[in-house]
């Protein structure tokens, strides 16, 4: 354990921080396995509304430094791909 007052408080928002970026994580794989589940039944309604949904949620998640901001790019891609791709 730390010694140092600062290096206390230190490991103290670290923990904080890490909290709040493990659930941002999870709400969008959430959002995700939702897309997907939409997809896997071909539901094309429910797959542009779960979309629609984890897009903002990815949006978010990038705007807050949780996920780069290329790597959101590339989730939303990889999903509107597999929306467009029901017939």
């Amino acid at each position: 354990m730390a010694n140092i007052k600062s290096a206390k408080k230190r490991i103290l928002v670290n923990e904080t921080k890490a909290a709040r970026n493990k659930a941002i994580r999870s709400k969008v794989r959430t959002m995700i396995k939702k897309v997907d589940a939409a997809v896997a039944a071909g539901d094309k309604a429910a797959a542009q509304a779960a979309l629609l949904a984890a897009t903002s949620e990815i949006d978010k998640a990038a705007t807050k430094g949780v996920y780069h901001k290329n790597n959101a790019s590339r989730k939303v891609s990889r999903l509107s791909k597999a929306v467009n791709s029901i017939a």
